[in-house]
């Protein structure tokens, strides 16, 4: 039965690309075998378009046609509290499978904890699906996700989406005995997930904040935070910095002073046009922010890294996505710590106030 709910997904995304870009499509089906149909996208070539073909058998997509052999699933119940965030729940899954345990996988999240997922929210976790090495990572489609394609002025997608709802989601009987159709099942429990801090080198080092201030001495990690990164393509929705620009006003009111560089990337020319509209990057500015363009930025090593010595060990906080070694700024010393950006905010300011 899952296997409507891939090759939906596979046509609805390619539609939705067609529309967008406002080009021409078609899609053809052809059975290969009894358990097998080949799915073939096809693009107007004067718009960079390519064919696209894959297989979905019985049992789900297979390996060798869309690098799929398994499917896990990620149950979500409770609502996020307190400064917790939908990056945390991929924080946490990271630290339960490694890097490694979404290989050749497709990570699907259900559960009544999804209702409570902002849209962008559910995009941070399926932007580090690839953390995971997981092939993909999706989301039911619901009303939540209706209202974001409003607002961002795709109407045309979010109608074709509704028409199709039923379909944009796991039968109910998956949902009813989720252990009979997934390979592994994880379930989350929102209410009790707290903040995270993964690192440094390799995003599944998972660290729940509680837990840092006893861990980081044990370990060696450096204390002091040099820079706060926030933005790049994980965190750097309207929300995001909304929530970080609340944190800096905070910090602006009680006269504390930055102890750290703060960068903000951020994701789009949308996103920086309504934020600096909304004297969200203003508010930024004021505690020190430095506004780089939108681009992946520091996350990729595209900075000017501010440092008395550039072999150095030393900390800094990012809510990119991957903080290999040498990663950020060419330096193997350079502890890098994945969080909120919310948090990347909070870093700035000197404990204990932080």
């Amino acid at each position: 039965m899952k296997r409507f709910v891939y090759t939906t997904l596979l046509l609805f995304l390619a539609a939705a690309l067609a529309v967008q870009a406002q080009v021409s499509f078609s899609v053809a089906y052809k059975r290969v075998n009894a358990t097998t149909i080949d799915i073939v996208f096809t693009g107007t070539a004067d718009a960079g378009w390519h064919i696209y073909s894959t297989n979905i058998a019985d049992g789900g997509p297979t390996a060798a046609s869309f690098g799929v052999d398994r499917i896990k699933g990620a149950k979500l119940k409770g609502k996020l509290s307190g400064w917790a965030s939908p990056k945390d729940v991929i924080l946490e899954i990271l630290g339960r499978l490694t890097v490694k345990g979404g290989t050749n996988a497709i990570l699907e999240y259900f559960g009544e904890g999804v209702a409570s997922l902002s849209a962008t929210g559910r995009a941070t976790i399926c932007n580090m699906g690839a953390e995971l090495g997981a092939t993909c990572s999706m989301f039911p489609f619901d009303n939540n996700t209706a209202t974001y394609l409003r607002q961002t002025s795709r109407d045309d997608v979010a109608d074709m989406a509704l028409a199709n709802a039923d379909d944009l989601k796991a039968d109910a009987e998956v949902y009813a005995e989720p252990e009979k159709y997934f390979d592994q099942l994880i379930t989350i429990d929102l209410s009790a997930l707290e903040p995270h801090l993964n690192g440094p080198f390799t995003p599944d080092a998972a660290t729940p904040l509680s837990e840092m201030k006893a861990r980081a001495p044990h370990e060696g990690y450096p204390l002091k935070v040099e820079v706060a990164l926030v933005g790049s393509c994980t965190n750097s929705s309207y929300q995001d910095l909304a929530r970080a620009a609340s944190v800096a006003r905070q910090a602006l009111a009680k006269r504390i002073p930055m102890s750290a560089e703060l960068i903000i990337n951020p994701g789009s020319e949308m996103i920086r046009a309504t934020a600096e509209r909304d004297g969200i990057l203003d508010d930024l500015r004021k505690v020190g922010g430095v506004i780089m363009t939108n681009a992946c930025g520091p996350c990729i090593g595209q900075w000017k890294r501010h440092t008395d010595d550039n072999n150095r060990k030393n900390t800094i906080v990012t809510s990119f996505n991957r903080n290999f070694r040498r990663r950020a700024d060419g330096n193997p010393n350079t502890y890098a710590f994945i969080a909120l950006p919310w948090q990347d905010g909070s870093t700035s300011i000197p404990p204990p106030t932080s």
